[in-house]
């Protein structure tokens, strides 16, 4: 009598006259940490364990071990994983010396919710558990560095850097409500809107074709630009904001 193999292995086994098996890439952290990437992004941060991801790989679980010790570790994986993702230079021009402090925000905080809108689960996850890893400070370091080149004092750059990434998780989630919002929409939103009481809800109904129009991109813009406005009037080290 022979005994099954678990489901996650025989989908990485090809039979070859009954016996050999198809060559896999070799088991490392790299591999390990895409696979819980995988897993998190599908099924939600409370599925993640090793013995999940070990099934998602279809290995045991104690060849894990080998290369990563503990849930905590993958935990910094994911992070590191997701957070390099952030380059705020990928696709766009290198700084230029002296350029005006926010067109680098511009371009990190972008990227900042480019890797929301890419990982969103992911993001959830470092962003709710402590995860120690040089990773994750790399953003902060760089938002901060870019609100010293402006001249703000150290609370003032904190504050500013925090804003501006609560702005960009914040767009992200309202993003991702809205688009399954308009699951339960009617077929037409504006229309819909425009019947209901004028007495009660004037402004609704005058602008609902505006309410009911979907442009994130033109929305997120729009709110940063109005961010760097109000945070470059922020008085600065030696001289008043301008």
């Amino acid at each position: 009598m022979t005994t099954a193999s678990p489901p996650g292995r025989r989908a990485e086994r090809a039979v070859d006259g009954g016996a050999a098996a198809v060559a896999r890439p070799p088991l490392g952290r790299d591999r390990i940490v895409r696979a819980a990437v995988r897993l998190v992004e599908r099924d939600g941060a409370r599925a993640l364990s090793m013995r999940a991801v070990a099934a998602e790989l279809g290995v045991a679980v104690m060849s894990l071990y080998n290369h990563i010790p503990n849930k905590a570790a993958l935990l910094e994986g994911i992070a590191e994983f997701v957070m390099a993702g952030m380059d705020p230079h990928d696709g766009a021009a290198p700084p230029v010396p002296g350029e005006d402090w926010r067109c680098g925000a511009r371009r990190l905080i972008r990227a900042f919710r480019r890797t929301a809108h890419d990982h969103p689960r992911c993001m959830a996850l470092v962003l709710t558990n402590k995860v120690d890893f040089p990773a994750g400070l790399r953003a902060v370091e760089r938002a901060l560095t870019l609100c010293d080149a402006a001249g703000f004092d150290g609370a003032a750059s904190v504050r500013a850097m925090r804003t501006l990434m609560a702005y960009a998780l914040g767009a992200q989630l309202r993003e991702t409500g809205a688009v399954r919002m308009l699951d339960y929409m009617p077929a037409d939103p504006a229309a819909a809107l425009a019947r209901v009481d004028p007495v009660e809800f004037p402004h609704v109904v005058a602008l609902a074709g505006e309410l009911t129009r979907h442009d994130p991109e033109a929305d997120f813009e729009f709110g940063l630009d109005l961010l760097l406005t109000s945070l470059n009037g922020l008085p600065r080290r030696g001289a008043a904001g301008g």
